[in-house]
């Protein structure tokens, strides 16, 4: 019998014999014609019955008058006995009354298939069992941070929006779609965000965006551009953010989120995008008058020669007074108080004959070119990274030409950095316009 406790290898071998033979006549040839063969210490029947030697298992069929099969002997005898009786096999030359061969092909080691089985079963005990345990975990972390999000919700209006906690305190919000996107934006810390609840956009929302500056941040499907179109004709947004092409919100991570919210690009661009015009009148006041409110007058920096060129000589003018005689030592005097001074160096402005080229190459590209003093692109870039990238100029940039709209925050950045101009299609709602940058449309 077969001890498996004890058995360290397993010899496999390959059978052929001229004749039709059986299992019984196998197992006889090989204790028949063995014995002797290896001594009293190696004999197959006492090996067999002190456990040493496992069962022989024979597999054989006939064929054509032939016949052909395996046989696999588990053995508990270390490499080299083990190795011994395999060959011994092969002495074997008659099975029955049939010549017979014998080959020898493999012989397995045990004990490193149970090490192959221990270490694949220890593979899937550490994933099943451990991790069930870990799962646990989380889902246990997971639903008190949700029950912490849902108790941070509020509700706005008589149409109970979900919104965060500090939507009503912030000068700035966040437009989103569901309270799904509310819960997920509180998630990172983001708590000025309100949902609209679907693509009809309540009163509520209507009323709060009159009040405050306001991102629509929508998802990147047909849904969200349908619900974009509906607060572009409902309500007073500022800039529009979009989730990526087919991701909502609510899927997104922390730092897919960051990213989208800072390639927001105005309302201006996006009602051109959309062919959305003739914006009402009440519309543009509100927006300027909330803009002015928030937005500090830009602080222009010049150097002190770009000021003392700037700043045109005041013309001294005499003062009425009564006659008076005027002695010659008088004369020099008055005629240096009364002549005018030379006429003041005019500032620099661009000229539509050297502009003109560029914008008309601009045009539907949705670029931009940033110019240095000799009117020489230094860089072309998209429309949407134009404000990153005034922001990363070192002073070399003079001046920008770009296929979009003016708006107020690419005014600012112009006027922080020292630009002399900006050229663009259109101009959006500018609430303060600085001096130091000059600001020209193609349609002017």
């Amino acid at each position: 019998m077969q001890n498996v406790d004890t058995t360290k290898y397993v010899i496999y071998a390959d059978i052929t014999a001229e004749g039709i033979v059986e299992r019984p006549d196998v197992v006889g040839a090989i204790f028949g014609q063995t014995e002797g063969l290896l001594g009293s210490d190696l004999d197959l029947r006492d090996l067999q019955k002190t456990g040493r030697l496992g069962r022989i298992d024979v597999q054989i069929t006939s064929t054509g008058g032939k016949s052909s099969g395996t046989i696999s002997i588990p053995s508990s005898f270390d490499k080299v006995e083990t190795a011994i009786l395999a060959a011994a096999l092969e002495t074997i030359d008659r099975v029955g009354p049939c010549i017979a061969r014998i080959a020898v092909n493999r012989i397995e080691d045990v004990r490193a298939s149970k090490r192959k089985y221990v270490i694949e079963r220890a593979k899937r005990i550490l994933v099943e069992m451990f991790d069930e345990n870990i799962l646990e975990t989380e889902e246990i972390t997971e639903e008190i941070k949700q029950s912490v999000r849902v108790e941070e919700i509020t509700h706005l209006g008589k149409d109970s929006l979900p919104a965060g906690p500090n939507v009503l305190d912030s000068d700035a919000i966040l437009v989103v779609e569901g309270r799904a996107d509310v819960l997920n934006l509180l998630k990172y810390g983001i708590k000025n965000a309100v949902a609209v609840g679907g693509t009809n956009v309540p009163p509520t929302i209507a009323d709060l965006c009159a009040k405050k500056v306001v991102t629509a941040f929508t998802d990147g499907d047909r849904g969200g551009e349908l619900i974009i179109k509906e607060l572009l004709q409902v309500a007073d947004i500022d800039f529009v953010a979009r989730a990526p092409e087919g991701k909502s919100v609510e899927d997104m991570t922390q730092k897919e989120i960051v990213r989208a919210l800072r390639q927001k690009i105005p309302v201006e661009q996006v009602l051109d995008q959309y062919k959305i015009k003739n914006q009402p009148k009440r519309r543009r006041e509100i927006t300027t008058k909330r803009k002015s409110l928030i937005r500090e007058k830009p602080f222009c920096v010049r150097n002190t020669a770009e000021r003392a060129e700037a700043i045109a000589p005041r013309r001294v003018v005499p003062r009425e007074t009564a006659p008076r005689v005027i002695r010659p030592q008088d004369v020099e005097a008055v005629a240096l108080e009364t002549a005018a001074p030379p006429e003041p160096i005019p500032e620099p402005v661009p000229e539509r004959e050297w502009f003109k080229q560029h914008v008309d190459e601009l045009d539907g590209t949705l670029s931009a070119r940033l110019m240095d003093r000799n009117q020489n692109v230094l860089k072309e870039v998209a429309v949407r990274d134009l404000a990153r990238e005034l922001k990363e100029a070192n002073g070399d940039v003079n001046g920008v030409i770009f296929d979009g709209v003016v708006t107020q925050r690419i005014l600012d950045i112009a006027a922080e950095k020292g630009l002399e101009y900006l050229i663009g299609a259109k101009m959006g709602n500018i609430a303060k316009s600085p001096s130091c940058v000059k600001v020209l449309t193609k349609e002017a």
